[in-house]
């Protein structure tokens, strides 16, 4: 009887534990990142979404071109674009080319020329236009081969950057934060050293990839004094080309510092504006503090700030983002990987906030550097968002779906060019939703069905009132959304069914003009067109037969010797390498979506072994890994699922400041933080159907995950 009550006892304890809450900053701080010497791959971020500011390890942005080639110092935001002169008035249309992809009529898609003429030239300038820019970089004066001793770490639980280090005899510590929400930096310099800022302004390469800084065109590159005072503050007005974009200046900065004198020294002594200055602080006192804001139109009216405001608006912004979010515990885990993990997952969630939770969708290397001249894709906004709806952020998820308003009259118009009804979504585009022409990008359509499932996980995350609002606001999207894709689909009389062609799959190595029915592809059209029928009953409206005669008469996923094929015309997926490089989207079909009807669960679960022991893992990409992860978890192979999201290869690196590097092109590539942080919260949570705890991870008694706050996929 005693040993019985003992038992019970102890069981209720073990219990009492267990239901014990996660000490969140726990957790949080002990994965701060820490730097020790100039590593140009460990930059540290401040930012709030819409707008980062990077620094080097003096905290801030003092040697911008030595970091160039690695994650470079950026000044970013959603609203700072730049186009280059349009002088020989090329027209979007003249972009265009025609294409019969057998769908009944004539498609125009927004391409790429190889031959030299005027559709080329149209064709290059919009899509290098526009480009993102780098606001200016804020800095001190020093040489990068005195400074010694570092000592720097971001507190990820405040979101301020705190750096130590040595410089000409005297110690340095800097304070750097972000407000979080205006475009503002704040830094602290206590030191009994020389504390000379650094004002540069670079113009706008205009290049692919790099850090955005054009460092030698003088001419074009104009600063003014908009204001100067006595009081400890100055606004500066910028100006590029010459001339204003708007009907006022290109943007202001406005500088607020607390003690002691400035002066303005102009380096460039034969070039009569402003472009690069020292902004030097007497050194009467140890401490000295600056704000610097970017702002797009000015605001008389905006109060200024001291740093001790920013640093506590940053204190009690970054709390409350941990508190209110998801948390994942990886602490009582025995497997030797787990502290990886959770260093990736925590940081991951960091980074995503800061340079993902803007007003648009994010560029693949967020508000760091430019990719893709600064462009954001929409196949890649699911691989970035979905996690704020699964972590306890869906308001974050918002801010980038409500850009689909802005871009709807323009995804009309190219469904229209093409012949379709609804809504296509483009590929790679800007704020003003223009499409980019591209000999690859164009032609995807993986980007379509992602509005749906964002969508749904925004109502799947709201309370009942809030799934009334987010019906209400987001139905006409799924709608149009849904009606493209009706359209899209082409009946196959021969063989009663319905195909999709005249594609590029998500797998990038094949081409539109041979492509029929990849399976990615295939049951992303089935689950977004069920899901957009299930949005038509919420709102006790009729199933569209149209939709439905689609759903029951899609292709299944094609097969050959018991594996998944990368199209239903690639036959030869397993003996060509262009099939099995680059994504290995056919597992997404199942993982990334549930199991539909279109799939065999055997098949697949053969597929997915093919893939793990045979693929070219080093053509791969970051969102590869989590990926297959996914697919894994819903198979039930929860040891191939830890093993894919932790599998020791180029692209599946993570920085000491938890970007996921990819190569010396994309040396950071947020898609594989959004899909890393996606797979942990279903391999935790699961999906719609799962009853174990934890389904993705093994039951194994080494993988003892804690969490909170997390949703399971559908």
């Amino acid at each position: 009887m005693k040993h019985n009550l003992l038992t019970i006892i102890l069981s209720f304890f073990a219990i009492a534990c267990i239901a014990q809450p996660i000490d969140r900053e726990a957790v949080v701080r002990r994965n701060n990142p820490h730097v020790t010497h100039l590593d140009t791959l460990a930059s540290l971020t401040v930012g709030n979404g819409g707008f980062a500011f990077t620094v080097d390890a003096t905290g801030l942005q003092s040697f911008p071109r030595q970091y160039a080639k690695g994650v470079p110092l950026g000044t970013m935001s959603n609203w700072g674009w730049h186009s280059f002169d349009n002088p020989e008035h090329y027209r979007p249309e003249e972009a265009l080319k025609a294409f019969d992809f057998g769908h009944g009529h004539t498609e125009f898609y927004a391409t790429q020329f190889k031959e030299k003429g005027r559709a080329q030239g149209a064709s290059d300038w919009y899509r290098q236009n526009p480009h993102r820019m780098h606001l200016g970089a804020v800095g001190l004066n020093l040489d990068p081969n005195d400074v010694s001793d570092i000592i720097q770490t971001l507190d990820l639980w405040t979101g301020i950057i705190d750096s130590w280090f040595s410089y000409h005899g005297h110690r340095y510590h800097v304070q750097t934060v972000c407000h979080p929400q205006r475009d503002m930096i704040a830094t602290r310099i206590v030191s009994s050293g020389e504390k000379t800022l650094r004002l540069e302004f670079p113009y706008p390469t205009g290049n692919h990839s790099d850090d955005a800084c054009n460092w030698d065109e003088w001419e074009k590159n104009i600063t003014s004094f908009e204001g100067m005072s006595d009081c400890n503050t100055d606004t500066l007005r910028r100006v590029l080309d010459g001339k204003s974009r708007f009907d006022e200046a290109d943007y202001f900065v406005a500088l607020h510092w607390s003690e002691g004198k400035r002066s303005y020294v102009n380096v460039k002594g034969d070039v009569p504006q402003w472009n690069l200055n020292l902004f030097h602080v007497a050194d009467a006192d140890t401490a000295v503090a600056l704000t610097c804001e970017f702002f797009e139109h000015k605001d008389p009216s905006r109060p200024t700030l001291t740093f001790e405001q920013v640093a506590e608006a940053s204190r009690q912004h970054w709390q409350a983002f941990w508190q209110r979010g998801a948390i994942v515990d990886f602490s009582h885990c025995t497997d030797p990987r787990a502290r990886e993990l959770e260093r990736r997952v925590v940081l991951s969630q960091y980074l995503l906030a800061v340079n993902d939770a803007g007003d648009t969708p994010p560029q693949e290397t967020g508000l760091t550097y430019n990719s893709w001249f600064g462009k954001f894709h929409l196949e890649m906004i699911w691989w970035h968002q979905a996690q704020f709806a699964l972590w306890g952020h869906p308001e974050l998820l918002e801010h980038s779906l409500d850009w689909y308003f802005k871009a709807e009259p323009m995804a009309r118009q190219i469904a229209q060019r093409q012949g379709f009804e609804g809504v296509r979504w483009m590929k790679m585009t800007d704020p003003s939703a223009a499409e980019a022409p591209s000999k690859v990008g164009s032609f995807l359509i993986w980007q379509q069905p992602h509005p749906i499932y964002l969508a749904e996980l925004l109502y799947r995350a709201a309370d009942s009132i809030g799934k009334k609002r987010i019906i209400e606001k987001y139905s006409k999207i799924v709608d149009e959304t849904a009606t493209f894709m009706a359209s899209f689909a082409t009946y196959d009389y021969a063989h009663d069914r319905y195909v999709l062609k005249g594609c590029i799959p998500a797998q990038e190595t094949l081409r539109a003009d041979e492509t029929v029915n990849p399976p990615f592809e295939l049951s992303y059209w089935r689950y977004a067109l069920a899901t957009a029928q299930q949005w038509r009953e919420r709102q006790n409206l009729q199933p569209k037969s149209q939709w439905e005669e689609i759903i029951n008469r899609l292709s299944p996923l094609a097969a050959k010797d018991s594996l998944y094929l990368a199209a239903e015309t690639a036959p030869q997926t397993y003996t060509d390498i262009r099939f099995t490089s680059d994504h290995m989207a056919v597992l997404g079909a199942v993982g990334i979506l549930p199991m539909t009807p279109q799939a065999d669960s055997t098949i697949m679960r053969n597929t997915l072994h093919w893939v793990l022991d045979n693929w070219n893992w080093d053509k791969t990409w970051g969102w590869d890994f989590p990926m297959t992860a996914m697919n894994a978890a819903r198979m039930g192979e929860p040891h191939n699922a830890v093993n894919a999201l932790l599998m020791p290869q180029r692209t599946n690196t993570y920085l000491p400041n938890g970007h996921n590097y990819q190569d010396d092109r994309l040396r950071i590539y947020l898609p594989g933080n959004g899909g890393l942080l996606t797979a942990v919260a279903m391999m935790c949570a699961g999906w719609d159907g799962t009853l174990r705890n934890n389904p993705g991870f093994p039951d194994d008694g080494q993988w003892d995950v804690r969490w909170e706050g997390l949703l399971p996929l559908p």
